[in-house]
C-alpha cells in the first residue's frame, strides 16, 4: 500500500503573493542550480499575441530564493491539477520536482515550473533595456506587466530576499517610463 506524501510547491514569482490554493505551511526556501529570470513571453496574462509581455521562469544556473508551500496529502492531486492548468497552458514551462532547502535546514522535494528552453515562448536572457521596454509596454488579462515586476519585488523584499537584477530591471522600467511621460506634458 502506497501512502501519498504531503506536497511541497516552490514559488518564485506570482505564486509567492497569489498561490491560489490552500496550504498548511509556508517556509522561505532556496533552490540551487536555477535562477529567477524574466525569460518567458506572456501572450495572455501579462501581454497579448500582438504585444507580448515577460514573466518569470526558472532558468539553469545560479540559485533562487523563494517560498515553499506544504499541502497536505489529501489535497495533493487537486493542487497539482490547479497548478498545471495555471502554469502549463500556453507558457514555456515544464513541471519538475526539485530539492529545495527550507529555512530550518530541511531538504524537501518541491513541485515547481522551470523554463522550457525549446518552447517558442522562451525569451532567454534579454538585455536589460530590451526586457524593460517589453515590461513597460505590455498588458494582459491579469493586468500590467510592470505590476507583475513590482509585486514580485515587493514580495521578495517582504520575505527578506535580495534580487539586485530585478531591482535594476525596475529602475530601467522607471527610467524608460519617465522618458515617455516627459514628452506628454504630465
Amino acid at each position: 500500500m502506497t501512502t501519498e506524501r504531503d506536497l511541497w510547491v516552490f514559488g518564485y514569482g506570482s505564486l509567492m503573493w497569489r498561490p491560489g490554493f490552500d496550504y498548511d505551511e509556508i517556509r522561505p526556501a532556496l533552490l540551487e542550480g536555477w535562477h529567477r529570470d524574466f525569460c518567458v513571453y506572456s501572450r495572455h496574462w501579462r501581454g497579448t499575441p500582438q504585444k507580448p509581455g515577460l514573466v518569470l521562469g526558472l532558468d539553469v544556473g545560479g540559485s533562487c530564493r523563494g517560498l515553499a508551500f506544504r499541502v497536505e496529502a489529501a489535497r495533493r492531486a487537486a493542487v497539482i491539477d490547479y497548478l498545471n492548468e495555471r502554469e502549463l497552458i500556453g507558457y514555456a514551462y515544464v513541471a519538475r520536482t526539485l530539492d529545495v532547502r527550507l529555512d530550518d535546514g530541511r531538504v524537501e522535494a518541491a513541485y515547481t515550473f522551470v523554463a522550457d528552453t525549446d518552447h517558442h515562448h522562451y525569451a532567454g536572457h534579454l538585455p536589460l533595456e530590451d526586457a524593460a521596454a517589453i515590461i513597460m509596454d505590455a498588458e494582459g488579462c491579469a493586468g500590467l506587466n510592470r505590476d507583475y515586476l513590482i509585486n514580485t519585488i515587493r514580495q521578495l523584499e517582504k520575505d527578506g530576499f535580495s534580487e539586485p537584477d530585478l531591482h535594476a530591471l525596475l529602475v530601467e522600467v522607471e527610467r524608460q517610463t519617465g522618458i515617455i511621460e516627459a514628452g506628454s506634458g504630465i
